[in-house]
């Protein structure tokens, strides 16, 4: 089975309380490849690519992120067509956009 690819934007108390440190031991450990960063309105972008199940579970896990964390909203979409050398291999922490 082909790789899901998608892309997450979490909204809600998620700056501050380690969500994306988080997001990225969740996405290592399901061996995940893609990125995570914080963007200036306050909320968590990430891009994910790996098993459709491992994906799914992180964008299950993303609802809820760490202790400390609200979620108010998580907008996905699935992105197709990433396969062209751009997706990083392994998982990255990227500076705030």
């Amino acid at each position: 089975m082909p790789n899901m690819h998608r892309h997450l934007l979490i909204h809600g108390r998620v700056q501050g309380v380690g969500f994306r440190w988080s997001l990225y031991a969740q996405a290592t450990a399901l061996g995940l490849s893609g990125w995570v960063r914080n963007r200036r309105d306050g909320s968590v972008e990430a891009l994910l690519d790996g098993p459709p199940e491992a994906v799914e579970s992180l964008t299950e896990w993303a609802w809820h992120g760490p202790p400390g964390a609200r979620v108010e909203r998580l907008l996905c979409c699935d992105e197709p067509g990433l396969d062209d050398g751009k997706m990083p291999t392994g998982f990255e922490l990227r500076p705030t956009f």
